[in-house]
This record gives structure tokens, C-alpha cells and sequence, in this order.
């Protein structure tokens, strides 16, 4: 395989072909989007005990400066990727990283929770921009025949972001204080604009942008959906009664959403997206692999502290081996699915990560560290074979004007995993401990699994 093939894609909804010298660097441009965007989501965790104190906050208003990124990203996801699929999309990223820098300038100069909060809100929009039209463009960018190799490596540099947050963030805390964690987007989001502007070239959108084509209604619909459901499964509600009603809240505002996407003229999400089953079933097993990678990060430091009795330097410690898996293994990955195909790759990802998800759930307590290490290695590599593959793929279904949306679709239904995961394999650990939750994982694998057999080729 030609690794110096320039970028370009035939058809007229094509990109112009970037000159052979800017072709790798127009790849690593898009992938630095994607390190922003990823190192956003966890930076802030280990500054939340430090912005408690700075603010005078309670621990329940220091998490919603968490959890107002996520759900913006959830939330304007859809919307964005339909954005995209209606405009220039390199002009679109380019607008989401300036609204993502200024954003984060406002968070550092916010003077009390609730200006944090507001920006933290307008940061989670522009890393949906930033997450959507990264693998859009890639998408429609680079051959088919090069397509693993590209995706492997957004995936690469998502897991380092993921892997790169929480360190990045606590040396900066301790050495130059939280507004730090905020202001070095700036030179990165400055770096991203400079190589974009000079490697990606425009595209040319099949017609004119016209507002009155973008369905706001149907945005904000499922903005409130997916809000509505954030919400409940998080806990955020703070009580059984209100967390139930906000479940209610998001299966009755889902059903006015697709009544009203059915009768719209220019609809958010075009109903016969769907009925392609390769799309349907990348989709849905995006969202089962992802909720177990959750689990795995939400019940592992419970179990490594409280049942194996580590110290939270060696919790930290054996939790970063996942990321650092994913981070490695994503490009080789990629390339394992450009030469023996998607579908191989999916499936024997997913075999893996059903056989460690059961070693997880098999294995005694007391084989230790070695013993939860080596089964989580497994899952993880099992990820990145399957993740890579599966982006792919959905990407080559998708049509030249809908890569946008697919782009958002694939990430959506990742965090719907993530929260879904979080919720229902947290609940099943406090229920049942670590055996009975990645037993379950274990289904959910198998049932992934099953659907990459069975769909289409």
C-alpha cells in the first residue's frame, strides 16, 4: 500500500485532491482537532476538587461542570453534522475550533460557577463541530483503500487525548493554576487552524446554504431528548421520582421528534437513513461496545481500590494502561482493516472483547493485579480493532451529502453508550460487584458480535 498517496476522493461531491506534500499534513491537521476535542473531556476532572475550593461550590455543582460539556456535545451533535452536510465543512471545523478557543478563554476568566458553566456549555458545542467534521472530512477525504489507516489514527489520537487529559491537567494545576487547564486550547487550537487553513482545501457544497433548509425545530427536539436522557441516566435528576420523569420525558419528546421528522419538508435526520442495515448495525453496535469501555472505567477504580486495596497513585496508574492500548494499537489496527477487510477486523475485535470481558468476569480476586490487567488488556484490544473497523465502515456507507450526519451519528451513538454504560453496568456493580457487570459486558459483546455476523456484507 501506497502510504504517500495524495488525499482526494472521485466524484463531484469530492474534495479537491491536496497537494502531495500537504497530504499527510492535511491528516494530521484533523487529527490534532480530534486530540483537542478529546483531551477537553477528561483535562477537567482531576482541577474539579481545586474549582470546588475557588468558587466556594458544593461537589454536586463542581460535577456539572463536567457533565454541561457532555451534554452540549450529546445534545448538538445531530444538529452540527446536518450543518455540515449543508455548507463547507472545513469552513465549519474552522468556526468550531475559534468558538471552541473562545470559549475556553471564558472559562479561565470566569468569575463564579455559573460563567463557568455557560462556557463550559459553548465548549461542548464547538467539540461537536470539532469531533463531527474531523471524521467527516477524513471520511471524504481519504481513498477507500486507506480509509482503516486514517480512521486508525483519529482513533489513536482520541485515546491519547483520553490518556493525555487527566495528566496534562493535574501538572498544570499544580505548576500554573486551573485557568491553565482552559488556556492551552489556545496555542493548540491556534496550531489547528494554521494547518488547516494551509493543507485542507475548501469544499464546494452542492447548493447555497439556506437557513430556512436546517430544521432548528427537530434540532431542538432532539437536543431535549438526549438532554432529557443525559440526564436521568447520570443521576442528575437527585432523586428516583425526577430521574424516572425525565426517562418519561425523553421517550414522549423522541416520539413528537420522529412524528415531526416524518412530516417536516427539510427533516434534521432523514427518516430513510435507517434503513440501511449496515449503517443500523454499525450504529447500534457502536453504542453496546461503547457502553461496555464505560463500565470498564467507571466500576475499575471502585474495584482496584476497594477489592484489591491499591493506592490511588496505582489505581491511576494500571487504569491509563486501556487508553495507552488504544492509543497504540489504533493505527496497526487501521491498517489490519485496509488489508483483510471491515468485517474481519469487527469481528475478531469483538471476539476479543467477549473473551476478556469473560475472563473479567471469571477470574478470582485473588490473582490480583495481573489478573484484571491482562483480561482489560484484552478488551481494549479488542476495541481499537473493532472501533476502527466499524468507523469505516459506516463512513464508506455513508452517501456524499450525509457524511456530515453520519459523522454525527457514529459519535452520538458512542456517547450514548458511554452514558448508557455509566448508568445501567454501574448499577449492576453496586448490585452485584465486578463479576456479575462484566458478565453482562460480556453479553453485550456477544450480542455486538452476533450483529457483525449477521448483517450484510
Amino acid at each position: 500500500m501506497n502510504n504517500s498517496a495524495t488525499i482526494g476522493l472521485e466524484g463531484p461531491d469530492a474534495m479537491p485532491a491536496a497537494p502531495s506534500g500537504n497530504a499527510k499534513l492535511a491528516l494530521v491537521s484533523l487529527s490534532l482537532s480530534m486530540l483537542i476535542a478529546a483531551v477537553g473531556t477528561g483535562i477537567v476532572n482531576v482541577a474539579l476538587p481545586t474549582l470546588t475550593e475557588a468558587f466556594g461550590a458544593t461537589f454536586d455543582t463542581a460535577q456539572w461542570i463536567v457533565l454541561a460539556y457532555l451534554l452540549s456535545m450529546t445534545a448538538f451533535m445531530a444538529g452540527v453534522g446536518r450543518l455540515g452536510d449543508m455548507m463547507d465543512r472545513r469552513r465549519l471545523l474552522m468556526g468550531g475550533i475559534l468558538l471552541y478557543m473562545l470559549a475556553s478563554a471564558l472559562c479561565a476568566a470566569a468569575p463564579s460557577t455559573h460563567w463557568l458553566l455557560a462556557a463550559r456549555v459553548a465548549q461542548g458545542v464547538g467539540a461537536a463541530v470539532m469531533m463531527a467534521m474531523t471524521m467527516a472530512l477524513v471520511g471524504a477525504a481519504v481513498p477507500k483503500e486507506r480509509a482503516g489507516a486514517a480512521m486508525g489514527l483519529l482513533a489513536t489520537m482520541s485515546a491519547a487525548g483520553t490518556t493525555l487529559g487527566p495528566t496534562l491537567g493535574g501538572f498544570m494545576v499544580s505548576a500554573f493554576g486551573w485557568p491553565s487547564i482552559f488556556l492551552v486550547n489556545l496555542p493548540l487550537g491556534v496550531a489547528a487552524l494554521a494547518l488547516i487553513a494551509r493543507s485542507v482545501p475548501a469544499e464546494a457544497p452542492a447548493s447555497r446554504f439556506d437557513p430556512r433548509q436546517f430544521d432548528t425545530v427537530g434540532t431542538l427536539l432532539l437536543a431535549a431528548v438526549l438532554a432529557a436522557y443525559a440526564l436521568a441516566m447520570t443521576g442528575a435528576g437527585g432523586s428516583a421520582l425526577v430521574n424516572a420523569g425525565l426517562v418519561g420525558a425523553a421517550v414522549a419528546g423522541g416520539l413528537v421528534f420522529v412524528r415531526f421528522e416524518r412530516k417536516t419538508a427539510h427533516p434534521l435526520i432523514r427518516p430513510g437513513l435507517f434503513r440501511n442495515p449496515v449503517l443500523s448495525a454499525g450504529l447500534v453496535m457502536n453504542c453496546l461496545v461503547s457502553a461496555i469501555m464505560m463500565a470498564s472505567l467507571v466500576v475499575g477504580p471502585f474495584y482496584l481500590a476497594h477489592g484489591l486495596g491499591l493506592d490511588t497513585a496505582s489505581v491511576g496508574l494500571v487504569m491509563s494502561a486501556g487508553p495507552l492500548m488504544v492509543a497504540l494499537a489504533g493505527v496497526p489496527a487501521g491498517r489490519a482493516a485496509d488489508r483483510f477487510g471491515v468485517r474481519r477486523s469487527q469481528i475478531g475485535g469483538l471476539t476479543l472483547m467477549t473473551a476478556g470481558a469473560l475472563a473479567l468476569a471469571t477470574a478470582p480476586a485473588s490473582l490480583g493485579v495481573p489478573g484484571y490487567i491482562g483480561p482489560l488488556m484484552a478488551v481494549t484490544l479488542g476495541y481499537a480493532f473493532f472501533h476502527t473497523a466499524n468507523n469505516t465502515m459506516v463512513m464508506q456507507e455513508a452517501a456524499a451529502d450525509q457524511r456530515g450526519m453520519t459523522s454525527a451519528l457514529l459519535n452520538l451513538s458512542r456517547s450514548l453508550g458511554f452514558i448508557t454504560g455509566a448508568a445501567v453496568l454501574g448499577s449492576v456493580f453496586a448490585a452485584g460487584g465486578l463479576q456479575t457487570t462484566f458478565l453482562v459486558a460480556t453479553l453485550f459483546a456477544a450480542l455486538a458480535a452476533l450483529i457483525a455476523v449477521r448483517k450484510p456484507a
